[in-house]
């Protein structure tokens, strides 16, 4: 190989490496991010996703409300990994949050609890985070992790038995979007599709009697599928109860 191809070949080489170290930190998008205060640095049980006291304590209240990312609803439950980007304040990790409201802030995507702002810092450094108010970020999405949970299907409050029936799907591991729901109904041997009522709360008036089977359509950048949840909520089914489930996402 002559001297010119030699270092023709170099080059290309470089590019290739090049190229390949910019995709690895292609996942990562720049955003901001800021926090809203609550009285025990939890989340918030009136969240905008419907998720209720789920959505103050899951992921050790590691939570954020967010805006685009919000979109309409399905993205209600998805994790994110967000770490700020302010020099001798901000650790490498950053923090994991799960997406349980909606908010908009100054030009922010992300609305942390105080809890996950908090952990944006090295350690003893949050107070001196806390007061820029709104910090420079990268995120990415991550897999949600709930070791030794299944999903679980929680009546809604706002249902009345029989006649008017709301859920939502708790505990959405991996990667996916819940962009349908669908019951069973035995009588006419049909799947009914449930309304998006709000965030990821599904419902239905006039229900099929129980017990109920659901299935839901799961998205990811690899396509969809249905995963089916059978005769998870009994027949007597009562609003506010969490039921579970054999089926875990990952």
């Amino acid at each position: 190989m002559g001297f010119a191809a030699k270092s023709y070949y170099s080059l290309l080489c470089m590019l290739v490496l090049l190229t390949t170290i910019c995709y690895s930190h292609s996942n990562y998008v720049s955003s901001r991010a800021t926090y809203y205060r609550s009285p025990d640095n939890l989340g918030t049980s009136t969240g905008a996703c419907g998720y209720g006291e789920f959505g103050r304590r899951v992921n050790g209240a590691n939570v954020a409300g967010v805006s685009m990312l919000y979109r309409n609803g399905s993205g209600c439950g998805a994790c994110y990994q967000v770490r700020c980007k302010i020099p001798k304040l901000c650790n490498d990790d950053g923090v994991k949050v799960v997406v349980t409201d909606y908010g908009e802030g100054d030009r922010t995507d992300f609305i942390l609890s105080t809890r996950a702002y908090a952990r944006l810092a090295i350690p003893n450094a949050a107070s001196k985070l806390f007061p820029f108010g709104v910090v420079d970020v990268e995120y990415q999405r991550i897999p949600c992790r709930y070791p030794g949970y299944n999903l679980k299907v929680k009546v809604h409050e706002y249902s009345k038995f029989p006649g008017y029936l709301a859920v939502l799907v708790l505990y959405q591991a991996g990667v996916y979007d819940i962009t349908a729901l669908e019951v069973w109904q035995e009588d006419e041997l049909e799947w009914k599709c449930m309304r998006r009522a709000f965030g990821t709360v599904w419902d239905l008036p006039g229900p099929p009697s129980g017990p109920l089977t659901f299935r839901a359509q799961v998205s990811d950048n690899g396509g969809t599928k249905w995963v089916q949840m059978t005769e998870v909520v009994p027949s007597e089914w009562k609003a506010g109860v969490v039921y579970d489930t054999p089926i875990q996402l990952s």
